[in-house]
């Protein structure tokens, strides 16, 4: 299994970059956010899976490790492969993840291309076991706390703009704490909120 790739940026793509490893270039598909990051010549290090199939092998590479890990998990549930799982990768943090299949968040999960609510049940019936939702930051269940699904298209927003999971949670916490107001109301204003967001990041 190949654990990870290190070299340099030599092409880049929506969905993929390659890798220059001194000797030979290998492709690795990533979610768009991290593509659209990475400039020709910049060092890079990613966390890889390899998918191998009958007819192909298929490199598929993670900024953190959280995200690798959550990347595999997911293709444990029936009838989840790759494409999905990328896009699940893509579109929710680790901890957001794991926070909506341990509150049965059917919402969060369906917002993912490619996931409708009969696979969202299904993943949560065979991953609830296996998750375990961490601290401040994840995305509270839509039945136990009103108003918090806005950092799931905030967060989607950060991370086309090239930030990281980590990076967009703290600054979706600040902003919870220093303007309660945006988010006291039962539909927040999603593009305030992340233009509150990217000050935050401005400032750090």
């Amino acid at each position: 299994m190949i654990a990870f790739i290190r070299g340099e940026v030599w092409k880049t793509g929506p969905d993929f970059v390659v890798v220059d490893t001194g000797d030979q270039g290998v492709k690795v598909l990533c979610p768009a956010a991290s593509a659209v990051g990475m400039r020709v010549g910049d060092p890079v290090f990613l966390h890889t899976a390899l998918i191998v199939r009958e007819d192909s092998w298929t490199l598929y590479g993670f900024a953190e490790e959280a995200q690798c890990e959550m990347f595999d998990l997911v293709q444990t549930v029936s009838g989840i492969g790759p494409r999905i799982a990328l896009g699940v990768v893509a579109a929710l943090s680790p901890d957001n993840f794991a926070h909506a299949i341990s509150s049965e968040d059917l919402d969060v999960l369906t917002s993912v291309s490619g996931i409708g609510k009969k696979g969202a049940s299904r993943m949560v019936l065979e991953l609830k076991d296996k998750v375990r939702a961490t601290s401040a930051g994840s995305i509270s269940s839509s039945h136990n706390k009103r108003g918090q699904g806005w950092r799931v298209s905030v967060g989607a927003g950060l991370a086309s703009l090239g930030w990281t999971s980590r990076e967009a949670e703290a600054a979706m916490d600040s902003v919870a704490q220093s303007s309660p107001e945006l988010i006291a109301v039962s539909d927040p204003d999603v593009g305030d909120l992340l233009k509150a967001t990217l000050r935050s990041l401005d400032r750090s």
